[in-house]
């Protein structure tokens, strides 16, 4: 029943007919994730997908994790509703596997290696890029299946904003920006409040008799306060620049409800110290606190960072990048009903990196190596090798080799367990990758892309909790084999996006595949602008089925409307209905997720 449907949304731009003269040339977006300097997607090797702020508009989407889901090559799982625990699984590997930035700054737990990005407010971002395929060679740690790097919000003028939704779910946020040649600032205040569903059901529980079971039926609500704010000040020839992000959330559960409060903080210094010499100078800090008084726990999260990034513009379109980047991070736990600390330690890490950009004819080239000296586990060595090259002005073949790591967290290493279950093992390795990628991109003029993308990753020393006591352990070795179809473009007020995914993300030892992965996956969405503001479109996501712990999850098609009405240059209104066949699925075995939805935001934005 839904598989016409998907094809009739990917096929329909080929009926629109033909791009009329005075249709608008789509400008090349600018990206700065993959090789760590200004370049656009057109001209990149990698696999990068931007989600813009013009897009988070449009979409309606009331979080980050409903927009990331769209995306080629990644899968959500989320444990409930609004605020629920999320993880995100790109090109089939861990949570752990996807380096998250936030303007630059690292954000993953020191604890657990992982970003919940239920609790990063959509309305604080600007856009966000996301690199499939490791990049540790430019970035470091964790980038085994990619980096997912968020921009936060900069308003150039007064913006207030109203959104209610299903659910008991009411927001807003207010902010003002003002900026010129001389700098400037940006700040808004945001609040969220959703009374939620049932974030379990009976399924949660093994059986009847399962004496571990709390299930509760009433609803699991959220709430969080948030604020961005950012400035800049130029100083000659330099600029100096700030940002924060702070986000500070209530999650319900069933047994009781978890604080969180995530910070990001930064500082830069950019400009030019020579002609054909640019620097960037970056400070930066993390912050995270997750408190369970039900549990009687406490995880805390500390990350200092320093950076110096150098790029050298040489003769001819080739560019030299090089610089270091310094870490000190802690992390612990603390037990609040005894008054002790379960574990805590500290880390810090050095690192030297230096790339290569370059086109000779028909030929281009990106290269990246990094050597990475961490006190705990000692010196690791990436990097990456990519070569593209024009068959035709509008094709081009890509192929590429890298190497990436992940070194075990605290908890993987020091975790004390549960009555001496899943405990940590401080003699870990780090895991270890290679990737190798083929890739066939159709870039006509016209701002349509087609790309066309197959990788195979080995993964080595895979920690996993095994054995009678479930101990961490470096046992497994995983194989991440995968195809990605993307499709986007626009013709006469049309705006199309179409992928679909195969991938087959296994444990080589066992055979099977990894928990909570599909197979499968299809997203389109068809949009269409109509005159006197209006915009609208229809969105689909279909999933396959995926294994989790003990049973098989059902695959499942999710169809959405969203419209928007720009009623004047001050006055914008959108309106989003979800899941309107009122599917039921699961995300995760013994949890909820949203029926048929809807919501509706009101922005005030003058000239």
């Amino acid at each position: 029943m839904y598989r016409p449907s998907l094809l009739a949304l990917a096929l329909a731009p080929l009926f629109a007919g033909p791009a009329g003269a005075d249709s608008p040339v789509t400008q090349p977006t600018v990206t700065v994730t993959a090789t760590r300097s200004a370049e656009t997607t057109s001209g990149m090797l990698a696999a990068v997908d931007v989600v813009t702020r013009a897009d988070i508009e449009q979409s309606g989407a009331g979080d980050i994790v409903e927009l990331l889901r769209r995306l080629p090559g990644i899968d959500a799982v989320q444990s409930g509703g609004a605020g629920g625990q999320t993880s995100l699984f790109l090109r089939g590997g861990n949570s752990n596997h996807v380096l998250v930035l936030v303007d630059g700054v690292r954000i993953a737990s020191a604890n657990t290696g992982s970003v919940d990005f239920s609790q990063w407010p959509l309305d604080a971002i600007e856009r966000i890029e996301v690199v499939r395929g490791p990049r540790a060679g430019w970035w470091g740690a964790d980038a085994i299946g990619g980096v997912i790097q968020i921009f936060t919000r900069r308003l150039d003028r007064a913006r207030v904003a109203l959104r209610a939704g299903s659910y008991g779910e009411a927001a807003g946020s207010a902010g003002y920006g003002a900026w010129s040649e001389a700098g400037g600032f940006s700040v808004q205040a945001g609040l969220r409040h959703v009374r939620g569903f049932s974030a379990t059901n009976p399924g949660v529980c093994n059986g009847p008799d399962d004496p571990f079971c709390s299930y509760d039926p009433d609803d699991d609500g959220y709430r969080n306060r948030n604020l961005v704010a950012r400035g800049a000040l130029a100083l000659g020839g330099q600029s100096l620049s700030a940002r924060l992000l702070h986000s500070n959330g209530e999650n319900e559960f069933d047994q009781g409800r978890t604080r969180v409060l995530e910070q990001v903080a930064g500082a830069d210094l950019d400009g030019e110290l020579a002609p054909g010499w640019s620097h960037h100078l970056s400070l930066g800090h993390v912050h995270e606190s997750l408190r369970t008084p039900a549990f009687f726990t406490l995880f805390t999260s500390r990350r200092g960072s320093l950076g110096w990034l150098n790029t050298f513009a040489l003769a001819g379109d080739r560019k030299l990048t090089a610089g270091i980047d310094l870490q000190h991070e802690d992390g612990e736990n603390r037990d609040l009903y005894a008054g002790r600390v379960q574990y805590g330690d500290r880390r810090d890490n050095a690192a030297l990196f230096a790339g290569w950009q370059g086109t000779q004819g028909d030929w281009r080239t990106e290269a990246s190596a990094r050597v990475d000296a961490n006190s705990e586990f000692g010196r690791h060595g990436s990097g990456s090798l990519a070569l593209g090259y024009d068959l035709a002005p509008d094709w081009r073949l890509s192929a590429s080799y890298a190497s990436a790591f992940r070194g075990p967290n605290l908890n993987e290493q020091f975790s004390p367990g549960y009555g001496g279950l899943f405990a940590g093992n401080p003699d870990l390795d780090p895991e270890t990758s290679r990737t190798a990628e083929l890739g066939l991109a159709w870039l006509p003029a016209s701002g349509q892309r087609v790309d066309l993308r197959a990788y195979s990753t080995h993964i080595r020393d895979l920690i996993a909790f095994s054995g009678p006591q479930y101990r961490a352990e470096n046992i497994d070795r995983a194989r991440l084999d995968g195809v990605e179809l993307a499709w986007s473009g626009r013709i006469d007020g049309w705006r199309w996006s179409a992928n679909a995914t195969w991938q087959n993300p296994r444990n080589e030892d066992t055979g099977h595949i990894l928990l909570r992965r599909a197979r499968l996956k299809a997203n389109a969405s068809l949009d269409r602008e109509f005159g006197n503001g209006w915009q609208a479109g229809t969105d689909l996501a279909w999933t396959g089925r995926r294994t989790d712990i003990a049973r098989e999850l059902g695959g499942y098609a999710l169809i959405g409307l969203h419209a928007s009405w720009q009623a004047n240059a001050a006055w914008r209104l959108t309106l989003r209905a979800e899941n309107l066949t009122d599917r039921p699925y699961e995300l995760l075995a013994g949890y909820n997720t949203p029926g048929r939805s809807g919501s509706i935001e009101l922005v005030w934005q003058p000239e």
